[in-house]
């Protein structure tokens, strides 16, 4: 009788965690958005390497953005920095990623130097660089399905001012205004959501 027992609950919990993990997989398809992240391999403003299987099972926030932008960087970084804080608040966990799409121009002190004017917590943090031009990119335009390139002739460059959603699996499910009417509350639910 107790090995009958035993078998029905190991049963009951397969059943139970399939069922879990099921509701998880059709809460993520529920979303709008299904672009698998690219492969990557960066460095952080701390010299730490971080790559997308250091990223699996983690939910995180990407953006991107270069630190000798005069226009919409500094605005979407400070607006990253809000939602940091409000993730904070609500003791909800994500990591938030945001690729340099300058990186001859920004090593890792300036990213840092940049970072810290935002009063950027690092322990959840990421300011990467470390790759190409070209590599970024390619990672971007593929990843996200966003531009991300040099404007002839100027030091600035075309990138997206959105801000994504990547769940667990590595799949962007949502994007989101980074510079203006930035949906906070939203994108603090859609993370409990898939967490």
């Amino acid at each position: 009788m107790a090995k009958i027992m035993k078998v029905f609950i190991i049963l009951l919990l397969s059943i139970v965690t399939v069922a879990c993990s099921a509701s998880k997989e059709e809460i993520e398809q529920s979303f709008p958005m299904a672009l698998e992240v690219q492969e990557f391999e960066a460095v952080n403003q701390d010299g730490v390497t971080v790559s997308l299987s250091d990223l699996k099972g983690k939910v995180w926030v990407a953006s991107t953005i270069f630190t000798n932008c005069d226009t919409v960087c500094l605005p979407m970084t400070a607006n990253m920095a809000k939602l940091q804080q409000k993730l904070n608040e609500e003791n909800v966990e994500a990591t938030l990623v945001s690729f340099s799409i300058d990186p001859e121009r920004d090593t890792l002190d300036v990213l840092k130097d940049f970072a810290q004017v935002y009063d950027a917590d690092f322990s959840n943090w990421h300011f990467l660089s470390g790759y190409s031009q070209e590599e970024i990119e390619s990672f971007i335009n593929k990843s996200f399905m966003s531009p991300a390139a040099q404007l002839e002739g100027s030091d600035q460059f075309m990138h997206s001012t959105s801000i994504f959603l990547v769940s667990e699996s590595g799949t962007v499910v949502q994007q989101y205004s980074g510079v203006s009417d930035v949906p906070y509350e939203q994108i603090v639910e859609d993370i409990k959501k898939i967490n």
